[in-house]
């Protein structure tokens, strides 16, 4: 059960939009583009930190405004100036000393590591199947369920609309990393 951690530590949520099929990417980029999505995502994770792959950070191509970005590369001399590098998903989330809730924000292999440490998931799932080379990882059903659940009739081209879905994890997952300074600077 999600609840308020003990001091050093952190509820790891993941966020993700995808299609009907778990599809998350075509060619480095977002199949779709849902604006509201779009608001959703920055108010869930502005002032948060944000974990990432490599990948994801060089296809948005930016730091993103009012976030700490924790990138996700297993090149050694890897730097992005204004954000943190981590060699591993484990090391990303202890170089975020004093939060309260980490976002990891994709891709699809960060997401597979990060999923076992998880305790929340915010998805938007698009009513529509795309044309895609990344899909998000199967969810075993007895392992989440769902907080709440709110459905937008917009569309757009390809899709008919979508939910923004909250789960969160319904059995304990492995202990949280305590957050230390450790490795952090």
């Amino acid at each position: 059960m999600i609840e308020k951690r003990d001091a050093g530590k952190v509820v790891v949520s993941l966020i993700v939009a995808m299609d009907r099929a778990r599809a998350i990417g075509s060619a480095g980029r977002l199949p779709w583009h849902i604006p509201a999505d779009l608001k959703r995502f920055r108010a869930l994770t502005t002032g948060h930190h944000i974990v990432m792959g490599r990948k994801t950070y060089e296809s948005i191509g930016r730091l993103l405004p009012g976030r700490t970005s924790v990138i996700v590369t297993r090149s050694p001399d890897y730097a992005v100036p204004g954000a943190l590098v981590a060699h591993s998903v484990e090391e990303a989330l202890t170089r975020c000393a004093g939060e309260t809730e980490i976002f990891v924000i994709g891709g699809a292999q960060v997401y597979r590591e990060a999923l076992p440490l998880a305790h929340r998931l915010y998805f938007t799932e698009v009513d529509g199947t795309f044309p895609a080379d990344t899909w998000f990882p199967e969810l075993p059903d007895a392992t989440w369920r769902e907080l709440s659940r709110e459905h937008r009739a917009e569309s757009g081209p390809g899709y008919s609309g979508f939910d923004y879905v909250v789960l969160e994890r319904a059995r304990p997952s492995r202990p949280s990393l305590p957050l230390t300074n450790r490795a952090a600077g």
